[in-house]
């Protein structure tokens, strides 16, 4: 069955980094596009970051764009979310998905916060 892990996410202060990781399982994963969204409290989901199934092609929000990296290691079967300049209003669960959204993984959190 297909299963996608979170993992990397924590407290940081402003201006400060993290690394998501997302481990997928249950499917070949070299052949999906794959993508990030995070929720905030009383917001709807949003997409932060896509990235093609050799990683060739990537697109973010424009909130995020300049700040955030997304990227993927086909033969570890893991995709990869660098934040830097983490600001408050990136604090959220963070959601691996394969595709847009076609399968979920449990989320991380991700607190911005002096």
């Amino acid at each position: 069955q297909v299963q996608l892990v979170e993992s990397g996410g924590g407290l940081v202060q402003p201006g400060g980094s993290l690394r998501l990781s997302c481990a997928a399982s249950g499917f070949t994963f070299s052949s999906y596009a794959m993508s990030w969204y995070r929720q905030a409290p009383g917001k709807e989901r949003e997409l932060v970051a896509a990235i093609s199934t050799a990683g060739y092609s990537t697109n973010y929000a424009d909130s995020v764009k300049g700040r955030f990296t997304i990227s993927r290691d086909n033969a570890k079967k893991t995709m990869y979310l660098q934040m830097n300049s983490l600001r408050p209003e990136d604090t959220a669960v963070y959601y691996c998905t394969r595709g847009f959204g076609d399968y979920w993984g449990q989320g991380t959190q991700v607190t911005v916060s002096s």
